[in-house]
């Protein structure tokens, strides 16, 4: 069976380029021109748009519609599914859908848990973890099965995605876990913000002594920072985040008014610095509620124009 997806985001890594993604989320109602707003601010600067399935446990108009919404606006969409709300019948079912508007395009993750949102009551689902979605998703695509063994009449073609976070606890599991996704069947990884450099590096590194980087596509995500608080906030409140204390000290010696522009400028030399590494494929630019600034970095990082690929 042919596997070959029409991803233009695959297109652009084979092609030997440095990819560059963002994301934005949905809004917490019906109105599609939320979505569609965000997206025409970085289109032209970027390669896909990844659309949040429900972050932070908080309900929003679902990923697979505001992918589709994207798709029917000429921008090249990357769904994110959560393993914590659908079981594999919804998830193969959900697939199909987004195969038959042709994105191709999909990034398989765990999801916050439910308590972090606004339904802390809710059922965690998790009848396939990050892994196995992983697997399913190759499955459905490579063998034109579902999980059951029936025949798909027109599989999807779908460039796998997954994310991975070498900050998190314990370190020493961090590349044995990219690993396992990797023998998977995953086919390109965005990474948790970075802004210890140095710690990233040397899981790339170790990656490498593993022969891992040949295998899949890694874009470096970067987020910038607005204020200090906001530095201060991910670092002493989001589980996962590693920022270092001179990257607060940086931020913190401006005065307020200067703060954003100095997070841009971290932001920007971060990818500099990042662009000249071994294995870094491209970036991933989450500006959380900051699309706006995402064609400034990537002017400024040297990332633009993006790209022609057929």
């Amino acid at each position: 069976m042919n596997t070959k997806t029409p991803s233009k985001l695959e297109k652009v890594l084979a092609a030997g380029h440095q990819a560059v993604t963002s994301e934005c989320g949905p809004p917490r109602g019906s109105d599609a021109q939320v979505i569609l707003h965000k997206a025409e601010m970085i289109k032209n600067h970027v390669d896909a748009i990844n659309i949040t399935d429900n972050q932070t446990s908080v309900t929003r108009l679902c990923s697979l519609a505001s992918c589709i919404h994207l798709k029917l606006a000429g921008v090249e969409p990357i769904l994110q599914m959560v393993t914590r709300d659908r079981n594999r019948i919804a998830m193969q079912s959900d697939i199909l859908g987004a195969a038959s508007f042709d994105i191709h395009n999909m990034l398989c993750l765990t999801g916050d848990h439910q308590s972090f949102g606004d339904c802390a009551q809710g059922q965690n689902v998790h009848d396939l973890d990050s892994m196995q979605l992983i697997q399913m998703v190759r499955h459905m695509r490579d063998e034109g099965k579902f999980l059951g063994g029936d025949e798909i009449k027109r599989p999807p073609k779908i460039f796998v995605g997954a994310a991975e976070n070498p900050f998190a606890d314990p370190f020493e599991i961090r590349v044995p876990r990219l690993a396992k996704k990797i023998a998977a069947g995953v086919e390109f990884i965005q990474t948790q913000c970075i802004f210890n450099l140095d710690k990233f590096e040397l899981w790339m590194r170790m990656a490498g002594d593993r022969g891992l980087l040949d295998q899949v596509y890694i874009l470096a995500g970067l987020t910038p920072l607005k204020t200090a608080g906001m530095a201060k906030y991910m670092k002493n409140r989001v589980p996962g985040m590693d920022v270092p204390d001179e990257v607060i000290k940086r931020i913190s010696g401006v005065p307020k008014d200067q703060q954003a522009d100095e997070g841009i400028k971290i932001c920007v030399e971060s990818i500099q610095r990042l662009k000249e590494f071994p294995g870094v494929k491209g970036f991933h630019i989450m500006a959380i509620e900051w699309e706006e600034k995402v064609p400034e970095i990537v002017e400024k990082a040297g990332l633009y124009p993006r790209p022609k690929v057929d």
